[in-house]
């Protein structure tokens, strides 16, 4: 029986997209309360910030993990090594190297990967220092978790950082079912590696759901049982669009035979590459190129202020080339050879297949467009 306790669930799902959904029940009975949601244009590492703060990119301060950032980034030391030859700067030794004193000793956050060539990270930094899922975990914005610690409310959060998707989904249930927490926020990410490969097959990855939709079930008839005020929501970051094309645009700004970093600075991630320039021929060859790529566009700064990623000190990228929906770059920094995933997020927030969820089993008490509209829900849902 319920002993008439007040508990309020946040489970963010990375990468469950609204398109999936409309395709399959997924907990319909218990969360009648279903929407899409547009996310911000880029990644997770924007994406969850915004969700976690209620406001956009060029607010919060996190956008990209890598920004530019010469005077003040921690591998400044690096410069001093510029006479090794590059096998053994670009050695996967050197790299872990990095890793572990970014990791260790640099104060870089447990989550630091070495994504980009040692011999350009003295030119930049990384956003995620500190556990965005802690107090204070957000460079320039309050965020519910900070809300939750300034008004002593019992909670839990749970993320990678704790273990599994299923070790998450246990360890919540038994703390729900013994009454231990009024508010509980879970972050479930493997999702998005699991769609990334497979969101193509519609029976893996509705096998997938399912197992989800199942653990979330035994965690919400836990929550009902013993709380008489449950309110329970699951949402997610962003959505998964099918791959159908690649493209090497490396190779093709490579081929303009200029010389990064004296010319300029380049960081490429799955749908996006972000340029810095030193002298305006750099500018007009690789802006040039891009202009002839078929593969995406030069977001205009009005499309950045729109978006909410317009930053005036340009620490993000002077100039950001973004990826036709089903595009992806065939080579960029953050993943190794072989990496030619069936799916991809990083889009516009336009792209139908980017969109987030909102599933709840109570409608909510604000109208809701973005993910940026989720704090309101979690901020109010410690008053009611």
């Amino acid at each position: 029986m319920s002993d008439g306790r007040k508990l309020r669930i946040f489970v963010l799902i990375d990468a469950l997209g609204w398109e999936f959904l409309k395709r399959k029940e997924f907990l319909s009975d218990l969360l009648p309360c279903r929407m899409p949601l547009q996310t911000v244009l880029g990644f997770s590492s924007g994406a969850i910030p915004t969700i976690l703060t209620g406001v956009s990119p060029e607010q919060n301060g996190h956008w990209n993990l890598f920004y530019y950032d010469p005077q003040h980034s921690p591998f400044r030391w690096i410069r001093y090594f510029s006479f090794l030859p590059d096998r053994a700067v670009e050695h996967r030794i050197t790299r872990r190297l990095i890793k572990e004193l970014g990791r260790r000793v640099l104060g870089m956050g447990p989550l630091f990967e070495c994504c980009i060539s040692p011999r350009l990270l003295p030119w930049f930094n990384w956003v995620e220092k500190r556990n965005i899922y802690g107090y204070r975990g957000i460079m320039h914005a309050r965020s519910i978790f900070d809300e939750l610690a300034e008004k002593g409310v019992l909670h839990r959060v749970y993320s990678y950082h704790d273990g599994s998707d299923e070790e998450i989904l246990r360890r919540a249930t038994k703390d729900v079912a013994l009454g231990r927490v009024s508010f509980l926020f879970l972050y479930l990410s493997e999702l998005d590696l699991f769609l990334h490969h497979n969101c193509h097959e519609r029976a893996s990855w509705e096998e997938r759901l399912d197992w989800y939709a199942a653990g979330l079930r035994e965690l919400f008839q836990h929550a009902q049982k013993n709380n008489s005020d449950l309110s329970f929501t699951v949402l997610s970051d962003h959505g998964m669009t099918p791959v159908r094309h690649h493209h090497d645009l490396l190779s093709e700004v490579e081929r303009l035979q200029l010389k990064s970093p004296d010319d300029y600075l380049a960081v490429y991630d799955s749908t996006m590459a972000r340029f810095w320039f030193f002298n305006e021929h750099a500018r007009h060859r690789i802006t040039q190129c891009l202009q002839n790529s078929p593969c995406g566009r030069i977001l205009s700064e009005q499309k950045l202020r729109d978006s909410g990623v317009f930053f005036p000190d340009r620490r993000y990228g002077e100039l950001i080339f973004l990826m036709h929906p089903g595009w992806m770059l065939s080579r960029s920094n953050f993943n190794g050879r072989g990496w030619m995933p069936v799916g991809m997020h990083g889009y516009d927030p336009a792209d139908s297949y980017s969109d987030a969820v909102f599933l709840s089993n109570h409608k909510p008490p604000t109208s809701l467009r973005t993910i940026a509209d989720v704090y309101q829900c979690m901020s109010e849902a410690l008053t009611q």
